[in-house]
């Protein structure tokens, strides 16, 4: 059931703080902004996004959603947009969206296997490899001011962290309904 709470071994308090209710008056209790793990995950993506976005847009006319087809199509040429979705965990309609743009702009174009239209696959054209090439010394540099605070042992701690949270993540699917 929704409203079954699942046990994980984890006491509610710790991410939760209570709050003036202007409302109903008294207290009510909400997300930490401070504590809860997936509340500072969620600000921490919306704000490297958010910058990063104007970086590149204003660098190179490309967003973020762009730049990581760029990375996706260098790492695994020839993916079709559902392994690509699958892979970033990012929705199909996204990744098509960012390899059309890529596409119309002669970055990235689409290759048919055995003819089938259906089965398209994507890889970087030339001007696309130029262009990953370029931002990845960009991409790289906002690495170093994000991470500048941290040791090599605590980025690789942090890396494992969330490779466990995306597994994790990747299970709420199974959560009952």
């Amino acid at each position: 059931m929704a409203d079954e709470p699942i046990d994980a071994g984890l006491d509610d308090a710790l991410f939760l703080v209570d709050v003036e209710d202007p409302v109903g008056g008294g207290t009510t209790r909400t997300l930490s902004h401070s504590r809860s793990s997936l509340v500072l995950i969620g600000m921490a993506t919306n704000r490297y996004v958010r910058g990063s976005s104007r970086l590149f847009q204003k660098r190179f006319g490309i967003g973020v959603m762009d730049w990581r087809m760029l990375v996706m199509l260098t790492r695994q040429p020839d993916i079709s947009v559902t392994a690509a979705s699958r892979t970033i965990g990012v929705d199909k309609a996204a990744v098509s969206r960012a390899l059309a743009r890529l596409e119309k702009t002669g970055l990235a174009e689409a290759a048919c296997p055995g003819g089938n239209r259906r089965h398209r696959v994507w890889r970087l054209s030339h001007a696309g490899r130029a262009k990953h090439d370029e931002m990845l010394a960009i991409s790289l540099r906002i690495h170093q001011a994000i991470l500048s605070e941290f040791s090599r042992d605590e980025i690789e701690a942090f890396n494992g962290f969330l490779r466990r949270f995306i597994a994790s993540a990747e299970d709420l699917k199974d959560l009952p309904d």
